[in-house]
């Protein structure tokens, strides 16, 4: 005779309770993800093959915008924004799954860390090779070579969007979407203002995270499946 619980790992996700984690992907996550990502490409092309083009013209009217001062508030807000999306910014995705893992929640870290972590490496490096940007002149703080894309964006939208997956209830999401979208938004204004980015540079790694966590979303979602079945049930030891 099979236990209860054998039957809760068995149903369908419809069953599910409608406050589970990890969230299960859209029906197009993938097809989303793959447009998104090469919307970020896209971009990357035109600003290789034509650096005068209509973007290099957005990107020279909203730097012009940003006329602050070394001095000034705005520019420590965006200093430690900077240093938080710098070599700081990998732990909070480190701690985030180390925390999973500790409640035997590894599918969910290993996805975290994939998203949040390794996607880095694997997106943003080749695709600033491909685009090869120079940043705007006179950045304000210590940067290395490549404006495109913005690795911080990136970095801030797949740690918003993995924790949103993993960790924050459906039910709770309605305040989770104001507070990331802030937050992305702060890092993509900090980028500017400190001269380090161009505006396209931050919209196109904005692209990237988001599609790289669609595309990973629906690669890792068999695992996550698995895992909301057993976090249902009360089995993640199992």
């Amino acid at each position: 005779m099979s236990r209860p619980s054998d039957a809760l790992l068995l149903r369908s996700p419809r069953t599910l309770p409608a406050h589970h984690v990890p969230s299960a992907p859209p029906r197009h996550a993938l097809a989303a993800g793959i447009a998104l990502l090469a919307m970020s490409l896209l971009i990357g092309l035109l600003v290789r093959v034509d650096d005068r083009s209509f973007l290099q013209g957005l990107d020279d009217r909203w730097a012009a915008s940003m006329d602050g001062t070394r001095a000034d508030a705005a520019t420590g807000f965006a200093t430690a924004l900077d240093r938080l999306g710098g070599p700081i910014g990998v732990i909070p995705p480190l701690v985030l799954g180390g925390c999973l893992c500790v409640y035997g929640r590894w599918r969910s870290a290993l996805y975290a860390f994939t998203a949040a972590v390794l996607s880095s490496v694997v997106v943003v490096l080749p695709l600033k090779h491909l685009a090869d940007r120079p940043r705007p002149p006179h950045p304000w703080v210590l940067v290395n070579d490549g404006s495109f894309p913005s690795g911080q964006v990136f970095s801030a939208v797949t740690l918003m969007l993995t924790a949103a997956i993993v960790l924050i209830p459906p039910r709770a999401r309605r305040w989770w979407w104001p507070f990331g979208a802030t937050y992305v938004v702060a890092v993509a204004w900090s980028r500017t203002w400190l001269h380090t980015q161009w505006i396209s540079d931050t919209l196109a790694g904005g692209l990237a995270g988001a599609g790289t966590c669609l595309v990973l979303w629906r690669v890792f979602a068999p695992l996550l499946k698995t895992e909301a079945e057993r976090t249902a049930s009360n089995s993640l030891w199992l």
